[in-house]
């Protein structure tokens, strides 16, 4: 028992010296690992944290130390259990107070991701667990995204690739995979948000393009915009 308390008091230290550099850098990995279980490259973790290779290595042997991250040569990097937990813990966060945000604040959902980037590396585990409360427990943030409670678990969503699917097919929108503002904008500008209910109307075999109805309105759009909307069939 007392080797037991050890342990978790040990785990619990280690957690609360991550820095917010090391927390960006977790999240990053869990991201581009699925979830921190593949081995990311990195190359891919320099490119999407925007650094050289030589600071990714740097960083990648303090998380190794504090046994947040898994490195071997040749095959990349992935996350510890440890590692997991603390990247999960900086998304719960995020996705949060994205909703908080929208929700209490009135916030658009193409104007909170910045600020949650600030708030996420909050360490108040107290505030996070009565803002969850305060919130009613969502278990997903404004862009459909699902919220890991404070164990790090995370109730997916059924949900299918506008562009995957074949015309005289419906869905109902509960998702993007493009959560940049100007995306953001672009569904806002025409009216598509979460609870949409989207049908394909058209595909075009030249650039699988796609003509859509939705709210008695029909839009055409393009591949690009279609790969980053998630629908959850009807």
């Amino acid at each position: 028992m007392f080797l037991k308390i050890k342990i978790c008091i040990f785990a619990y230290l280690k957690h609360e010296s991550v820095t917010l550099s090391e927390e960006n850098y977790l999240k990053a990995i869990y991201h581009l690992g699925k979830q921190g279980s593949e081995a990311v490259s990195t190359n891919a973790i320099a490119e999407q944290m925007e650094t050289k290779a030589s600071s990714v290595t740097d960083m990648i042997k303090k998380l190794a130390e504090k046994d947040l991250a898994n490195y071997v040569k040749y095959q990349g990097t992935s996350l510890t259990k440890s590692g997991k937990l603390a990247a999960t813990s900086v998304i719960r966060k995020h996705r949060l107070w994205e909703v908080f945000l929208v929700e209490k604040l009135g916030f658009t959902w193409d104007e909170v991701h910045d600020v949650a980037e600030q708030l996420e590396h909050i360490k108040s585990e107290k505030l996070i667990n009565q803002l969850d409360q305060f919130l009613g427990f969502p278990k997903h943030d404004p862009h459909g995204d699902p919220i890991p409670d404070k164990d790090g678990n995370m109730v997916a969503k059924e949900k299918t690739i506008l562009a995957k699917v074949n015309p005289n097919t419906q869905g109902v929108c509960v998702g993007v995979n493009d959560s940049s503002s100007d995306f953001l904008k672009y569904l806002s500008k025409n009216d598509i948000e979460l609870g949409t209910t989207i049908k394909v109307l058209a595909k075009e075999s030249f650039d699988d393009s796609m003509t859509i109805e939705f709210n008695d309105k029909t839009l055409q759009i393009s591949k690009l915009i279609s790969n980053n909307i998630y629908i959850k069939l009807i």
